[in-house]
């Protein structure tokens, strides 16, 4: 399966431009034969705290529908996350919003949600959504935490993918959960910033290697207000080789990956069927 990333400076809070250039970048990379396209993470405005809501997507979103028309027209599957704003109509018994348990955001967040949301079309519908698990330092302050980690099923492709964003990188228990469900591809869609690129190089590949799963890891460069982001996004096989490196630069990286070869890796090194589960437990 031909697989890509996108690697691209996320313009701060710049929703059109962010949008324009990710088509753009995007219809390059199905010009190179890309079936499945990963972009970053909040790729169409970045960590745009100072006008959240203008920067959030509620549901349906124009902007995910021109993804979804995208994915549609070019018969692809196209992956990344945007930040979601989640008005609740229903309540619980409690009379409570039925997110609101979920929520770390204050009561003054006039009953307002928002998720750091990931997005999968194929072929213009939407195969599964994943809400952000774990949070980063100052994103609990804005955002709300999903509740969920499984993987998500493409019909006309046949296999399932692990998706996780970012900071989920350094939780090893989210990549083999998702691996132990079934997955069959692992991708993390970030937006990782300086000086921590060795934690990124080296997270990345022990992702594929512990999990015996191929892994695209799709970072941004570029800078936001508090930060910088040194890209090396990387498509990575199931023996844990970098099979392409975007660098530092903003471009488009394509790999033929071999989904099957996570088998011959499996049974060439066994570690599912040698798992001692009985000794894991933190109980």
């Amino acid at each position: 399966m031909k697989v890509a990333c996108i690697q691209m400076d996320v313009l701060h809070c710049r929703k059109q431009k962010n949008l324009e250039k990710a088509l753009h970048m995007a219809l390059e990379a199905v010009r190179k034969g890309a079936e499945l396209i990963v972009l970053p993470e909040v790729f169409s405005t970045g960590f745009c705290y100072e006008n959240f809501d203008h920067a959030a997507e509620t549901l349906p979103s124009p902007l995910l529908e021109n993804l979804a028309c995208f994915s549609d027209a070019n018969d692809c599957v196209i992956m990344g996350s945007v930040i979601e704003k989640v008005v609740p109509e229903e309540t619980s018994d409690s009379g409570k919003p039925v997110d609101s348990e979920n929520s770390t955001l204050s009561d003054s967040s006039n009953s307002s949600f928002y998720y750091n949301l990931g997005f999968c079309f194929e072929s213009g519908t939407l195969a599964g959504s994943y809400r952000k698990t774990h949070p980063f330092k100052t994103e609990n302050s804005y955002f709300s935490k999903g509740s969920s980690i499984e993987p998500i099923s493409l019909k006309k492709q046949n296999l399932k993918i692990g998706f996780e964003i970012c900071y989920e990188l350094r939780f090893p228990e989210v990549a083999r959960k998702l691996s132990l469900a079934g997955s069959d591809l692992l991708v993390t869609t970030a937006a990782f910033p300086n000086p921590r690129s060795e934690h990124w190089k080296i997270l990345a590949k022990a992702r594929a290697i512990e999990n015996q799963i191929p892994h695209i890891a799709c970072n941004r460069i570029g800078s936001a207000p508090d930060c910088s982001y040194f890209g090396n996004s990387m498509i990575i096989d199931a023996w844990g080789e970098v099979k392409a490196d975007a660098g530092n630069k903003e471009c488009i990286i394509v790999h033929d990956l071999d989904l099957s070869g996570k088998n011959e890796v499996r049974k060439m090194i066994p570690v599912f069927e040698n798992r001692r589960t009985e000794l894991y437990s933190e109980d």
